[in-house]
């Protein structure tokens, strides 16, 4: 509940279970539980269900979202976070159902409304994916 006072997502798009850690202006560590309910596994792949690569990425976003939001504290409240780039994006192994994913988000800088952060997300101690990319904070209207 937490995450979703933070954020605006709702499933079927909200990619965040939970929060484990988060230091303000530094860095966040979400989870996400894949299940073999999500419905993006109906369709990707029906014989062998991998979660989306994109959705990866939207996983560590999100994550990073609640990092802005409380960094920020009241002054995030009404606004949403926007992508703006995605850098160097790799995959390293498919993330299937019955898969914890561990999304470790760190800021790198931010200059007013944008952000740039590092993010990696990792199965098992291994990583699954890493990626680079920037957000913008806007007014929601």
């Amino acid at each position: 509940m937490e995450v979703m006072r933070m954020i605006p997502h709702r499933y079927p798009m909200l990619l965040v279970d939970r929060i484990l850690e988060l230091e303000r202006n530094e860095h966040a560590l979400g989870l996400k539980n894949a299940t073999i309910n999500e419905a993006f596994f109906q369709g990707h792949f029906p014989r062998q269900p991998v979660m989306p690569g994109v959705l990866i990425i939207e996983a560590m976003a999100q994550t990073a979202a609640v990092l802005v939001v409380e960094t920020l504290e009241g002054a995030a409240a009404g606004k949403l976070v926007y992508f703006m780039s995605i850098e160097q994006a790799r995959f390293r192994r498919p993330v299937v159902p019955g898969d914890q994913l561990h999304i470790h988000v760190s800021k790198l800088r931010n200059r007013g409304p944008v952000w740039k952060f590092q993010g990696e997300v990792r199965v098992d101690d291994q990583i699954a994916a890493e990626a680079g990319f920037s957000a913008m904070i806007r007014e929601d209207d």
